[in-house]
């Protein structure tokens, strides 16, 4: 059933791009939501990474930041590296109010993501503020994280986390910065009691959002939290603009 709602949701899609022609959200060019030159451009994170944070290592096993400070997610993955032309469709979601492009990139990672082989009750999104949902007007990572979970045949939730406080944008922030500003930011419902939750962002980079996520869904009773996002930002990348 949750295949044929896929299907379903991905043929409406589908009417709307032959009403509406779209233009790839990697490079702009009309035609199609993500061309195959896109396709062909992604840099997929599946080499050695970190078993905790994901982060891109020498050798199989946990990295040193995470054995002195070890987040409360088990695994953090990220399906593509945070440049163009993921990072292009992103911000063509998040900030140019093109929603297509939330089942075009959970089209896309669905592979990657199944091929994790983890055990997954239910998908939860990292929720927006009040404030800045109102702005926005939609949650960009729930815009992924639902046909995400459509097509692999999972529940999906998008309210079991909301946010306790409002907090700033961690663009521009440092680590400490980010640690500090999201911490004791969520509240769990208690509905993942007993369940197995996969937290989802768009982005990570120092995975202080997911952390305190994880935390909240532990606190309300989750059996244990994965992390998943998007794209991952390296350390080359400027924080001020991830």
């Amino acid at each position: 059933m949750n295949n044929l709602k896929y299907e379903l949701y991905r043929s409406i899609w589908s009417g709307l791009d032959l009403l509406f022609p779209p233009e790839c959200g990697g490079c702009g060019r009309p035609g199609t939501r993500w061309c195959e030159t896109c396709q062909n451009s992604v840099k997929i994170l599946n080499g050695i990474v970190c078993d905790v944070c994901g982060l891109p290592q020498d050798k199989p096993g946990i990295c040193s930041a995470c054995l002195a400070s070890r987040p409360r997610f088990h695994s953090l993955r990220a399906w593509a590296i945070f440049e163009d032309p993921v990072q292009s469709a992103l911000h063509k979601l998040k900030y140019r109010r093109d929603i297509s492009m939330g089942d075009t990139l959970a089209a896309a990672m669905m592979p990657f993501v199944a091929g994790l082989n983890w055990k997954i009750d239910v998908v939860i999104p990292v929720p927006l503020g009040k404030q800045r949902m109102l702005e926005r007007g939609y949650n960009q990572v729930a815009m992924i994280a639902k046909p995400l979970a459509m097509g692999l045949g999972l529940q999906y939730s998008a309210n079991a986390l909301a946010r306790r406080k409002e907090t700033r944008s961690q663009v521009g922030l440092s680590r400490e910065e980010r640690h500090k500003n999201v911490h004791d930011a969520f509240q769990a419902d208690e509905g993942v009691k007993g369940k197995t939750v996969l937290i989802m962002d768009d982005v990570s980079t120092t995975g202080s959002t997911l952390s305190s996520g994880a935390d909240a869904l532990y606190a309300a009773g989750a059996k244990d939290v994965y992390a998943l996002t998007v794209a991952r930002a390296l350390s080359h990348h400027d924080l001020r603009h991830v």
